[in-house]
C-alpha cells in the first residue's frame, strides 16, 4: 500500500504543535527558585553568607539565572523580625532560611505554616523549644543545622582557664541571647575554681565599652565572650577593648579570632552554612522537612591569636598550641 504525503501545511502545523508542547518543559527547567533569608543583625555579606551562596552555585544555583534570593536584615531590632518575615512569605518564597537567635524561626514559623524552613540554629535549642520533634525525625515544616551552645561553654572555660596561668577571675559578657549558656557557665566555672563577673550589656552603663571597662576596673584576668548575633556583629570591636584593657579573650567562632580575640572554640559556622544550602538544595527537589533529619557539627575548631597573645605578654602552653587547628601569626 502506498502511503500519501502529508500536506506540507499539515506538516508545517504538527512541527509548531512539537514545539509549542515542549515550551511548558523548558519553562519547567529554567525556574527561578525563590530563597528568603532572615537575620538578626547580620549584613548579607557576612562571611558565612558568602559561603552559603557559594555552595548554592555549586549546587547549580546561579542568582540572576535560576536562582533569586530576598534578603531581609532585622539590624538588631528584634521587632522588625515578623514584618520581615511576613513579607517573604507574601513573596511566596520556596524556602526560607532563618539563622542566629529563636526570634527569627519564630518569626517565620508565624508568618507561615506552609512554607518549608532551613534553621542555623547557632544559639538555641529547636528541640527543647518545641520547633522540631525530634532531631531525627522534625517533623512540619522546620529542618537545618543545630548546635549546642551551652555544652560547650564549660570547655571554654577550661581552654582559657589553661592559656592564662593562674587564672582565678573571669568576666563574662552577657545579653537577651545568653541566658541559656550562662546557666551553663556558673556550674562549670565553680567546677574550676573560677570566679565569674557576669557583665549584661543591657545594664552596664555604655553598652558594651562600659561592660569591658568594668571588666577591667574590677581586676578580672580574662574576658569570655558568649555566642549572640551582637557580639559576632561586633567582634572587631570587642578585640579592640579587649586588647585595650589587656585582657585574654575566649570566644565562640573563628570568626572573632580572626578579627583579633585572643582564642576561639566552636564550629565552623561557616560549615553550617554550607550544609543549610544542601538542605535548601533537597526541598527545592521535593524532599520533606519532616524527613530530614536536623544535623548537628561534629568537628570543633580551636584557633589561636598569637599576636594578640603577644601584645598581651602572654606565652600561650604549648598543650595548647599542639590542639590548635589553626594558628594566627
Amino acid at each position: 500500500m502506498r502511503l500519501r504525503p502529508v500536506p506540507r501545511l499539515v506538516a508545517l502545523g504538527l512541527a509548531l504543535g512539537l514545539v509549542m508542547a515542549l515550551v511548558p518543559c523548558r519553562a519547567q527547567a529554567r525556574k527561578i527558585v525563590r530563597i528568603g533569608v532572615l537575620s538578626t543583625v547580620n549584613p548579607r555579606s557576612a562571611p558565612f553568607l558568602v559561603t552559603l551562596e557559594q555552595r548554592l552555585r555549586e549546587l547549580g544555583y546561579v542568582e540572576g539565572q535560576n536562582l533569586a534570593i530576598e534578603f531581609r536584615n532585622a539590624e538588631g531590632r528584634l521587632e522588625r523580625l515578623p514584618t520581615l518575615a511576613a513579607e517573604l512569605a507574601r513573596l511566596d518564597v520556596d524556602v526560607i532560611v532563618a539563622f542566629g537567635t529563636e526570634a527569627t524561626l519564630k518569626a517565620a514559623r508565624r508568618a507561615t505554616s506552609t512554607t518549608p524552613i532551613v534553621v542555623v540554629a547557632i544559639d538555641y535549642d529547636p528541640v527543647a523549644l518545641g520547633y522540631v520533634t525530634t532531631l531525627a525525625r522534625p517533623g512540619g515544616t522546620v529542618t537545618g543545622v543545630f548546635l549546642r551552645q551551652p555544652e560547650l561553654t564549660a570547655k571554654r572555660l577550661e581552654l582559657l582557664k589553661e592559656a592564662v596561668p593562674g587564672l582565678s577571675r573571669v568576666a563574662i559578657v552577657a545579653d537577651v541571647y545568653t541566658a541559656d549558656q550562662l546557666k551553663e557557665a556558673e556550674p562549670a566555672a565553680r567546677s574550676l575554681g573560677l570566679r565569674l563577673q557576669v557583665l549584661d550589656t543591657r545594664t552596664s552603663p555604655g553598652g558594651l565599652a562600659g561592660a569591658l571597662e568594668a571588666a577591667h576596673s574590677s581586676r578580672s584576668a580574662a574576658l569570655l565572650i558568649l555566642a549572640s548575633p551582637i557580639f559576632f556583629h561586633e567582634r572587631a570591636r570587642i578585640a579592640e577593648l579587649a586588647l585595650r584593657h589587656r585582657l585574654p579573650t575566649m570566644s565562640v567562632a573563628r570568626e572573632f579570632a580572626e578579627a583579633g580575640a585572643m582564642i576561639s572554640y566552636g564550629a565552623s559556622f561557616s560549615g553550617m552554612f554550607r550544609r543549610a544550602a544542601d538542605y535548601v538544595d533537597k526541598i527545592v527537589r521535593g524532599a520533606r522537612p519532616a524527613a530530614l533529619p536536623v544535623e548537628q557539627p561534629t568537628k570543633f575548631e580551636l584557633v589561636v591569636n598569637l599576636k594578640t597573645a603577644r601584645a598581651l605578654g602572654l606565652t600561650i602552653p604549648q598543650t595548647i598550641l599542639v590542639r590548635a587547628d589553626e594558628l594566627i601569626h
